[in-house]
């Protein structure tokens, strides 16, 4: 969009952002903000853009996964890799379902901001602002912790450049060397819970085996040792945005650069407002959150509105509708979708849509619940002929006891002994993996109906 200024969202209708109290120290951290390096560069968003992409059209598939929320106190080495690590893992075991390559994007080095369902929360008849993420302001319920301050998008851009830092690093270094990554996913299918994962994990190892036997190995070939893995979060604080986009001096386009990817979520996704009209203009790619009460005119409009060009890659719609009820919303976005003859990719995000409360008190997300909407998208999918590109998870490489159910049956009385997060539960390693193993044979069954097809 040629006419198109970083600076006009401040036009349009804002919702789901904080009110600073103190407009010249917001002016000054937006100002140092704007003289510090983009995040992200370019070429990149662009690469990453060309693989999602390809994922449309199923040649690749997307996982898209991290926390709910970074947190400044939980900062650390150990975690980023632990995410790391997991993801990783799940990577390859999608990749030997769907035998396309796994387009690696993480919830991370951004994602700070948390959209609430109320502007604040009284606890003991105290009423105070919601807590909207650690680059805004505290967990901690008190009037000081509770107010926004400008100074936190100073400090979540260190911690972001930190983190992509070490996720570089892990990426080229060695750490994502292939034999490394099999050989943890095997220790979690020697688990005795885990039986059923191990024929796929033996299988796995049997392709990397021979792989090496062809001279195949992480020495002569640096495809087996490196990973490409970009960053994604909301872009939900519009301020701290604004502040981190910059011209691509080779396109002359607008990118943002705060992380490769950025999405829009389900409360700010008006057709006319500021978070669409930010997103509109840069050049990365965007994710659409597409919840129950999207509606088909909606979606036309924000589809015209984010990708006018009806570029590859360049949007990517969300689906997160809670178990049991995709069937009722996916068929007619999909089929929304084939009338504009718009190129999306689709992906499943099975967490949002399936938060309960435990009979302990602790919000959670059933293990089952996520994995049957996970299936539920693939059979909607599978039912209208369109491609099912990428799943999109809360998860963390720590071992919290957030989600109940999966291999290690996290049960509700469970919760209380490690829950960690600071907004949404999370799936923890085992759990993520588990699902990874889950949804790979979803693909690898949607795979051979295709060859079956084809033969037939």
């Amino acid at each position: 969009m040629s006419d198109w200024q970083k600076t006009g969202w401040r036009a349009k209708p804002r919702v789901q952002m904080p009110d600073y109290m103190d407009a010249g120290a917001l002016a000054e951290v937006e100002a140092r903000l704007g003289s510090y390096p983009p995040l992200v560069f370019a070429g990149e968003a662009r690469r990453l853009k060309r693989e999602l992409g390809a994922a449309a059209r199923g040649e690749a598939f997307l996982l898209q996964g991290g926390d709910c929320a970074e947190s400044f106190a939980e900062f650390s080495a150990d975690n980023i890799r632990d995410t790391f690590k997991v993801m990783l893992q799940m990577a390859m075991v999608l990749t030997y379902g769907a035998k396309v390559p796994v387009v690696k994007v993480g919830r991370m080095a951004g994602q700070f901001a948390k959209p609430r369902s109320a502007p604040t929360e009284v606890k003991n008849g105290v009423e105070l602002p919601s807590y909207r993420g650690d680059i805004v302001n505290e967990l901690e319920f008190s009037e000081t912790a509770r107010r926004p301050s400008p100074d936190k998008m100073l400090r979540a851009y260190t911690q972001a450049a930190a983190t992509l830092n070490l996720l570089r690093a892990f990426s080229t270094g060695g750490f994502a060397d292939i034999h490394h990554v099999h050989s943890w996913t095997l220790g979690f299918a020697e688990g005795v819970d885990a039986e059923r994962y191990r024929d796929m994990a033996n299988r796995i190892q049997d392709t990397i085996d021979f792989m090496a036997a062809a001279g195949l190995t992480a020495q002569t070939n640096h495809e087996l040792s490196q990973v490409d893995f970009y960053t994604s979060h909301e872009a939900l604080l519009l301020e701290y945005e604004e502040a981190l986009t910059r011209i691509d001096s080779t396109s002359g386009q607008w990118l943002a650069g705060s992380g490769h990817m950025i999405w829009i979520g389900d409360r700010t996704r008006q057709p006319d407002g500021a978070h669409v009209e930010f997103a509109s203009g840069v050049q990365n790619p965007i994710g659409l959150k597409c919840g129950p009460t999207t509606t088909a005119e909606d979606l036309k409009i924000l589809m015209t509105k984010l990708n006018p060009t009806n570029e590859d890659g360049r949007l990517t719609l969300i689906a997160r509708f809670g178990a049991g009820s995709v069937g009722d919303h996916l068929p007619r976005l999909l089929k929304t979708v084939k009338e504009e003859g718009a190129n999306v990719l689709w992906s499943c995000d099975p967490m949002h849509g399936n938060t309960i409360k435990s009979s302990t008190g602790y919000k959670t997300r059933p293990f089952e619940s996520v994995l049957r909407e996970v299936r539920e998208f693939f059979q909607v999918h599978g039912a209208e002929g369109t491609v099912p590109g990428g799943v999109h998870f809360e998860m963390t490489g720590q071992d919290v006891t957030e989600c109940t159910g999966g291999v290690r049956a996290v049960s509700d009385e469970d919760l209380s002994d490690r829950y960690h997060t600071a907004c949404d539960p999370r799936l923890n390693a085992s759990q993520a993996l588990e699902l990874a193993f889950l949804v790979a044979e979803e693909l690898s069954a949607r795979r051979a109906s295709a060859m079956s097809a084809a033969v037939g």
